[in-house]
């Protein structure tokens, strides 16, 4: 492929990981130039307004927004039939980047913040996890088969977990833990985990 598309990414951030996910599972190539975000490449910066990542560069526009991505992907090629899901997929995903992501964010940086906030932002977490937990108790993933849903939710479940894995592993989740334990296990997060470079100008490109 002479010109295929430019992703930025930072392998540990989990709005790139599903964005790679969802590209890993269409079978498209992409161009994919790792960075450090606390050294981010003039390049880089100049591709994304708002210096976050991921960024997919098409060259004829840029899509700036994971799910986006992940929706790109999706529609050149579906071989594992993500898309097949209920609307109530895409509500559990706004709920992922709105309620959870804000809970997330407080439980893991907690000493950004007051007193009391790691617990609370725990517990609010927790909230959606047991619905969750939930959803998974008679079938593998949240709507029977892998999908979207999954996809773009697990990344972010994952980092929840590890803040303090043993207190998430103590909790009667059966069913969400061996949802995650399917996940971090399967073959397609060790493909799109693989460990990269920094990338910088003039190197050889690396293609995913």
């Amino acid at each position: 492929m002479q010109n295929p598309p430019i992703l930025w990414s930072f392998r540990r951030c989990p709005y790139a990981m599903r964005a790679r996910l969802a590209i890993k599972s269409s079978g498209q190539t992409v161009e994919l130039r790792e960075i450090l975000l606390r050294d981010k490449p003039d390049a880089f910066l100049a591709t994304s307004a708002k210096g976050t990542v991921p960024v997919l560069n098409l060259h004829a526009n840029v899509i700036a927004e994971s799910i986006d991505i992940m929706h790109w992907a999706l529609g050149q090629a579906d071989p594992d039939r993500w898309l097949n899901m209920p609307d109530a997929g895409h509500d559990l995903i706004a709920q992922t980047d709105g309620t959870f992501k804000t809970a997330l964010d407080l439980y893991k940086y907690h000493v950004r913040h007051p007193d009391g906030t790691r617990d609370t932002a725990q517990e609010s977490g927790a909230v959606f996890l047991r619905e969750l937990n939930a959803m998974l108790d008679d079938q593998l993933w949240l709507f029977g088969h892998q999908t979207l849903a999954d996809m773009a939710i697990l990344p972010f479940v994952r980092q929840f977990a590890n803040t303090d894995r043993v207190w998430f592993d103590a909790q009667d989740w059966p069913h969400l833990q061996g949802w995650l334990n399917r996940f971090m296990t399967g073959d397609t997060f060790a493909a799109v985990m693989h460990k990269y470079p920094p990338w910088q100008v003039g190197q050889d490109r690396v293609l995913f």
